[in-house]
């Protein structure tokens, strides 16, 4: 194997590698529960308990699973359970999106998407390559390139796709949930002859502070928590009074 060969398998592996650990994080990390000890702060004894899921500053309680939820928090019915800051039930990974584990799913995404374009500049750089090759195994080559290469575009779209998504609602601080109420929020403000803004928004910079580092860099764990791994730091909290980001002055 020549020098560049050994160095884009190292770094294909690398990828390849980063991709599968937050995949895996992803999947068996706890999105995030609420806790059964959770209370919101009722100042008014008197108030009535119901669920709300388009306006907020009321007490939301789930009916179906008898406790309060804090904002941001949204009942998902395949898990069986209310997530903090749900973003959606994904298949793939067979588990909620949340609080705990956006950051993995997110960064899996990123090195997915990488991996596919590496994957494609691989393909095509092997196809120019392969000229020293006797026409025979040339062919069967080419055959192999032209079926990855039909696997990888429609995979990189996608991916690109779900990833330009993800980075829409990380500069926006929304989950997938909160797009589609702010929609009918908006709707319903123009109608009113008012003007609707996502209320957990706290600019560009500081929205993607929760999934980057100052200096630009991706957060893969965090070490502060015992359970590194499944940390995404939000500036949102769980406390007596909600769950609602931490505005810094």
């Amino acid at each position: 194997m020549t020098s560049p060969g050994m160095i884009n398998a190292l770094v294909y592996t690398g990828v390849a590698v980063m991709c599968v650990f937050n995949y895996a994080v992803a999947i068996l990390a706890d999105p995030g529960r609420v806790p059964s000890t959770y209370m919101p702060d009722i100042e008014d004894s008197k108030f009535n308990i119901h669920e709300i899921k388009r306006k907020g500053g009321d007490l939301r309680y789930c009916q179906k699973c008898s406790h309060f939820k804090p904002p941001r928090a949204h009942h998902c019915r395949i898990c069986k359970r209310c997530i903090l800051r749900m973003d959606h039930h994904c298949v793939w990974i067979n588990n909620c999106v949340g609080h705990a584990n956006y950051k993995a799913f997110f960064v899996f995404v990123v090195y997915a998407v990488i991996a596919c374009f590496y994957s494609l500049v691989l393909l095509v750089g092997g196809l120019n390559s392969d000229s020293q090759i006797d026409v025979q195994q040339r062919d069967s080559f080419r055959i192999i390139y032209v079926i990855s290469g039909l696997l990888l575009l429609p995979l990189s779209a996608a991916l690109s796709v779900l990833l330009g998504w993800h980075i829409y609602l990380v500069l926006q601080n929304k989950t997938t949930i909160e797009y589609h109420e702010g929609v009918r929020a908006l709707c319903l403000a123009q109608k009113g002859g008012s003007v609707y803004k996502h209320p957990y928004d706290l600019g560009a910079h500081e929205n993607l502070s929760s999934v980057i580092t100052s200096n630009g860099t991706v957060i893969l764990m965090n070490r502060r928590r015992p359970h590194w791994f499944y940390c995404f730091r939000f500036w949102v909290q769980v406390s007596s009074v909600g769950y609602a980001p931490q505005r810094h002055t």
